[in-house]
């Protein structure tokens, strides 16, 4: 009996040996070829266990898949690495893209940007009229994600894993009047790509930031009744006398016109006599000096008043002409409210940081911390984004 046992454990014992000499060359194949990352929690990730909880529902909308179909191909994030391009099937929406003249822009988008900037790659933008063919789109493989509110059911249905971008955190959408339910979704689970998007939207900095940029989208600002009423009576009453000189003006300085009629409702409400108790005046309130410095002579007469915003509006546009084009009308418009110095003081905060200084994300965060300590960063921010909401109003409802 003892040797039969003797000889049942020298088997296994040459058994174990032999199977790990045959699986070593496998292991050794596995680990030089597989780009698979697995989810690990960042160290900002770790420290808060509500988000550790967070982040593991939001996992749980990602449908299983095998790890042999993954081995069987080349990875999504391998395809976008070697591209250099992140392509983006999206459908337009209060919170997912806003396209303006040349530029796009949005509470979705932008976040897509951080996170392609984070990888170190580009973004191609493919529009679809709704959410289904934008999933189809990434199902077929036109797109490497999908940026929609589509419902559960629909992402489902096409078996692909999502991840809302607020990580769980609905409430930091809704108050700001964006749909709580806008996604990332992917072809597979365990593509890095979808793993690295979970880690980014879920790290503790990066979800304070993504609250503070939708409060920069905010889409409630023209949802009350009077504000309404005031925005559209003054577009139907007074706009009418100044759009040609609005159009004139934007096309010599190349402009958006419906974006400098934003800017002057957010100055005056397009009333040529208006004077603030500060000494600034016309539709666009310019200051004494800075007309002076435009070549304004009247700035009550509103030809010149709107020519002078918009001379002035480009010279911000050039001083910040290192800042990439969907960003830079903002930093322009912050420097026109502001001053240009004003805003390059916070990009030089920020350098000084490590933190991407030609962001609005990220300047529009760093003056949410600090507006308690000075009042002129709160009056920017509010700036910046009233004009936002009064241009894409403009442009979604002009006939």
């Amino acid at each position: 009996m003892q040797r039969i046992t003797y000889h049942v454990k020298v088997s296994a014992q040459s058994a174990k040996r032999r199977m790990d000499y045959l699986l070593r060359p496998a292991r050794r194949e596995l680990n030089t070829k597989s780009n698979l990352v697995p989810f690990i929690p960042s160290s900002r990730f770790s420290k808060t266990k509500k988000i550790m909880q967070v982040t593991s529902i939001a996992l749980l909308s990602l449908p299983a898949e095998s790890l042999t179909t993954m081995n069987n191909q080349v990875s999504t994030y391998d395809h976008v690495m070697t591209d250099k391009t992140l392509t983006i099937a999206a459908v337009p929406g209060d919170s997912t893209y806003f396209a303006t003249d040349g530029f796009q822009h949005g509470f979705g988008y932008d976040l897509v940007r951080s996170y392609a900037d984070e990888l170190g790659v580009t973004i191609t933008l493919k529009a679809y009229a709704n959410e289904e063919d934008a999933l189809k789109a990434l199902k077929s493989g036109t797109a490497d994600m999908a940026l929609t509110t589509a419902s559960t059911e629909l992402r489902n249905e096409l078996a692909l894993p999502s991840i809302n971008v607020s990580c769980g955190y609905d409430t930091s959408l809704t108050k700001n009047g964006l749909n709580p339910k806008v996604n990332w979704s992917f072809k597979n689970t365990d593509d890095p790509l979808s793993q690295k998007a979970s880690n980014f939207l879920c790290d503790s900095i990066k979800l304070d930031n993504t609250q503070k940029l939708a409060s920069f989208y905010n889409q409630d600002l023209l949802k009350d009744a009077y504000s309404q009423q005031h925005f559209q009576q003054t577009l139907t009453e007074k706009l009418p006398n100044y759009q040609s000189t609005f159009k004139q003006q934007a096309q010599q300085y190349n402009h958006d016109w419906e974006l400098l009629v934003a800017m002057g409702y957010q100055e005056s409400h397009l009333d040529a006599n208006a004077v603030s108790p500060t000494g600034v005046r016309g539709i666009m309130m310019l200051t004494n000096s800075t007309a002076k410095a435009m070549g304004v002579a009247d700035r009550i007469d509103p030809y010149q008043s709107i020519g002078g915003g918009a001379r002035y509006l480009e010279e911000m546009k050039s001083d910040f002409t290192d800042v990439p084009k969907s960003d830079r009308v903002w930093f322009a418009l912050a420097g026109y409210n502001m001053g240009p110095n004003a805003v390059k003081r916070i990009q030089s905060e920020l350098r000084a940081q490590d933190i991407d200084d030609k962001s609005w994300a990220n300047v529009y965060a760093y003056l949410s911390d600090n507006k308690a300590a000075n009042s002129r960063y709160g009056q920017a921010m509010h700036y910046v984004s009233n004009i936002r909401s009064y241009l894409e109003t403009i442009k979604t409802t002009a006939t």
